[in-house]
């Protein structure tokens, strides 16, 4: 198994970068494309853990609209293989002090990048 081969983190590094625009944009429609549509799917929150992937869309819908401006500080993927990657970030909302810390673990599914399992946690700065 090759770990980091280019093409991979180029692929990967996309489809991060799609969420984080779709992220900040609270873009609905297109954070339900990039989490696996499935029961098994999983996204620990700061105040929630959410089991599925009709859990996780329930919790973005039900969500205030509008931009989340944030600045990512670190984001660090490793890939295995063609088709498994983790992606790990720090950031900071523009509109607190605290740290926060995101982790993702992608894999390609019928040939698309989907989060399968994510977390997110906050730390004082």
């Amino acid at each position: 198994m090759k770990i980091d081969a280019p093409e991979v983190m180029s692929e990967v590094l996309a489809a991060f970068d799609r969420y984080e625009r779709a992220l900040t944009n609270n873009d609905v429609t297109l954070l339900k494309e990039l989490f696996w549509d499935s029961p098994t799917t999983i996204r620990y929150g700061e105040a929630e853990n959410l089991y599925g992937a009709d859990q996780i869309h329930a919790f973005r819908a039900a969500r205030p609209s509008g931009p989340r401006p944030r600045d990512l500080l670190s984001v660090r993927i490793t890939t295995f293989g063609q088709d498994f990657a983790v992606a790990n970030a720090e950031f900071r909302n523009r509109s607190e002090s605290r740290l926060g810390r995101q982790s993702q673990t992608w894999t390609r599914i019928a040939g698309a990048w989907r989060i399968v399992s994510a977390h997110v946690s906050y730390m004082d700065a």
